[in-house]
């Protein structure tokens, strides 16, 4: 799994177009429906903290996994900067938010949690379907009885017809990138090629310069499933295969659906210690 590096500094920059809370809304929605109406969860892929922090708001005791120290930082610093005087309460749950650097292909907890979510395409990360397995596996471990792990991914078509071989970019006063997008589909893989520029305010008064920027370059790779393929693993990792939703509606995947939501829910296991 390749960690964002340069791109963590304008990743929130370049992601205000997302609509957050009506995705923690949908999220949250779908949480009490299959009955997690409170509780702790933990937010796998949980980048900066957006949709963490969000989950905490409307009540849930979360934990933050990701693997992307850079990104992490920046969750925590908004996590310290967070403080709204007429609520408390919602100060206390933000600043509670518990924050890992972790894997989720082999992330580690103290015990088990009424829920796993896992939203922004961030399981599409996972290269293949043995980790994919071992995500899963460890998903059902760590949940609480019948509880439930809720996730999205980018579909193969939107890696086939709407990325595709595309370039993107996007030019800012402060910041900009090029994306050079390519999808292999005999492979099922999708590669992108970042080219990120930063402005650096240091430099610049340094030098007594204007538009200094910095360069990052990465190059960042997911994997296409099908549903077909992920209701398997997640029948073979001892979970339940619950339920998958053309992304942000009730109704199934389509041939067309750019993103999908899939609910899987834990299986009651002989010798494992449950919180509740």
């Amino acid at each position: 799994m390749q960690a964002y590096t340069g791109f963590a500094q304008v990743y929130d920059a370049f992601m205000d177009n997302i609509p957050y809370d009506d995705w923690a809304s949908y999220l949250s929605n779908l949480l009490k429906e299959y009955g997690v109406e409170q509780g702790l969860i933990a937010d796998l892929g949980c980048g900066t903290g957006s949709i963490t922090e969000r989950l905490a708001k409307v009540g849930y005791d979360m934990i933050g996994i990701d693997n992307a120290d850079e990104m992490l930082g920046i969750a925590m610093e908004k996590k310290a900067d967070a403080f709204d005087e007429e609520d408390k309460a919602e100060n206390d749950k933000r600043e509670g938010i518990l924050y890992l650097l972790q894997d989720m292909r082999e992330f580690e907890l103290y015990g088990t949690v009424d829920a796993i979510v896992s939203i922004c395409d961030s399981m599409n990360y996972i290269m293949s379907e043995e980790d994919l397995l071992k995500v899963f596996k460890l998903a059902n471990n760590y949940l609480e009885k019948q509880g439930v792990f809720i996730f999205d991914m980018n579909t193969p078509y939107k890696y086939e017809n709407i990325l595709a071989n595309n370039t993107i970019a996007e030019n800012r006063k402060d910041c900009s990138f090029i994306w050079d997008n390519y999808f292999y589909k005999e492979e099922g893989v999708n590669e992108y090629s970042l080219s990120i520029y930063v402005r650096d305010e240091e430099l610049e008064d340094e030098l007594e310069e204007k538009d200094i920027f910095k360069r990052f370059d990465e190059t960042h790779y997911q994997k296409a499933y099908s549903l077909e393929t992920v209701k398997r693993l997640i029948e073979e990792s001892g979970m339940e295969f619950v339920a998958a939703y053309d992304a942000f509606t009730k109704e199934p995947v389509k041939e067309t659906s750019e993103r999908m939501y899939i609910i899987a829910r834990e299986q009651t296991q002989a010798n494992k210690f449950y919180n509740k």
